[in-house]
């Protein structure tokens, strides 16, 4: 961020200025690694003082905390964004591409949010209620499935959400770190995530496209 960028972001309102400064300090940390993280040298890269720093974060401490509840904020967000369906398992397929799209999206903040880049960090237990509420989309929408009978009528809805992130992160994480290159990368999403929705799918025929392509299908 220049000082002209720093200008038009505080142009834009002190949410979009905020916005902003924790992208930066996310792009430095991904770069640089965390001595990057010091209110002198992101307000050197953002072409403004370190006052309106200390203002929007407090100190360090406060930039490290705002960067882990600014990703799960957008997390809670790209997922609340998606069209809600009546049919339960295409909504929950929906849910799972929106996830992944967000991670690649908003890659510096998902190391955050999961890598542990910046030593000594420990969220607070406020912001960890937090990171937790940003899948209880996901979690609804597990409930709907089971509702619907897609399900088996004995399933735990955390459960069911719990292991579908697992898989969600774990295949996203071998992504972003290249394991999985760009060409199959997507595929192996859908396979690993498909796996774990059809452990838990009813006896019957399956209603929607749940067994044939998970939440990422």
């Amino acid at each position: 961020m220049t000082g002209a960028l720093y200008t038009r972001a505080q142009a834009q309102g002190q949410e979009a200025l905020r916005a902003a400064l924790l992208d930066l300090a996310a792009q430095l940390l991904a770069a640089e690694g965390p001595a990057a993280l010091t209110m002198r040298r992101i307000a050197a890269a953002a072409g403004c003082s370190t006052t309106v720093l200390y203002r929007h974060f407090g100190a360090k401490d406060g930039i490290a905390e705002a960067l882990y509840r600014e990703g799960f904020t957008r997390l809670r967000h790209r997922l609340e964004s998606v069209a809600p369906s009546v049919d339960p398992p295409a909504y929950l397929a929906a849910l799972g591409r929106a996830y992944r799209e967000n991670a690649l999206a908003e890659r510096n903040l998902y190391q955050v949010m999961f890598a542990g880049l910046i030593p000594g960090f420990t969220p607070t237990e406020e912001s960890r209620s937090l990171a937790a509420a940003s899948l209880d989309v996901l979690r609804e929408a597990v409930r709907s499935c089971a509702a619907a009978g897609v399900f088996r009528p004995d399933v735990d809805a955390d459960e069911v959400t719990d292991t579908i992130w697992a898989a969600a992160h774990g295949s996203i994480s071998l992504e972003l770190t290249g394991h999985f290159p760009e060409g199959v990368a997507e595929h192996r999403y859908r396979t690993l995530t498909g796996a774990v929705v059809a452990a838990y799918l009813s006896a019957g025929p399956p209603a929607g496209d749940a067994a044939a392509d998970g939440p990422a299908g």
